[in-house]
């Protein structure tokens, strides 16, 4: 007797179906509740570099006389009239900006930065190195610099902090260095009082890198300046 070789297979019933579908949208459910945070949390890790490069950026400018003719006799000197400046309501040209841009290795400043390499050719680690920068928005520098630009340009809003109630607070004047403690106003840094200014800094991160927009006297306001991406509390020391 001959074997029927199309034998039918028997279907899966409609419970068998959903119960199926249910069992894959179960797994799907647990991989994006394993993984879906851990997605955003690589996100939420290039944000948090990122601001950390701002602000290791600003630190180290901060701590670094470029010009003693011009900025005062020493880092300290430079780091207080920033803080002091670039949070006053009259900031517009002497907000600190943060940026890159393509540095010219083979060619130094006479402040130990890189000349920019503003050709578009080049090998990068080669021609040119980027470089993290901090100059304030009068600076001829940082117009020069923008002929090589890299990424974004933010702005930098800085307020002091002292004590109030055993407390830091910001000052109630903005574009004022005071006295820690007794908060007296202080018009130079040979006349603060204390080792250390405390002050929290404003990161802005700015809607244009066009020259007309960034260079001083342009449209960027610093009363305009609204929300920052974040706000970081640091401190200089003598």
């Amino acid at each position: 007797m001959e074997t029927n070789r199309h034998t039918k297979v028997p279907a899966f019933t409609l419970m068998e179906t959903v119960i199926a579908i249910g069992v894959l949208a179960v797994l799907i459910t647990s991989f994006m509740a394993v993984f879906g945070p851990a997605t955003q949390g690589i996100r939420r890790a290039i944000d948090v570099q990122e601001a950390d490069r701002l602000v290791a950026t600003l630190e180290k400018e901060l701590s670094i006389l470029r010009e003693p003719s011009a900025t005062g006799k020493t880092a300290f000197d430079k780091a207080f009239d920033w803080i002091r400046d670039s949070g006053g309501n009259d900031a517009d040209d002497k907000l600190i900006m943060l940026y890159q841009y393509r540095g010219d290795p083979d060619e130094l400043r006479s402040d130990g930065t890189m000349e920019p390499h503003k050709r578009a050719d080049g090998v990068a680690g080669k021609d040119y190195v980027i470089q993290s920068m901090a100059r304030l928005r009068n600076d001829s520098l940082f117009i020069e610099d923008l002929g090589a630009l890299e990424g974004r340009v933010f702005a930098v809003r800085t307020r002091q902090l002292v004590y109030k109630n055993n407390a830091l607070a910001p000052v109630d004047q903005p574009g004022q260095i005071q006295g820690m403690n007794d908060g007296g106003k202080v018009a130079s840094a040979d006349d603060y009082p204390d080792a250390v200014i405390a002050f929290t800094a404003e990161f802005y991160s700015l809607p244009s890198n066009s020259v007309a927009y960034l260079s001083p006297g342009g449209a960027l306001k610093a009363e305009n300046l609204k929300k920052p991406v974040f706000t970081r509390n640091l401190a200089v020391r003598r």
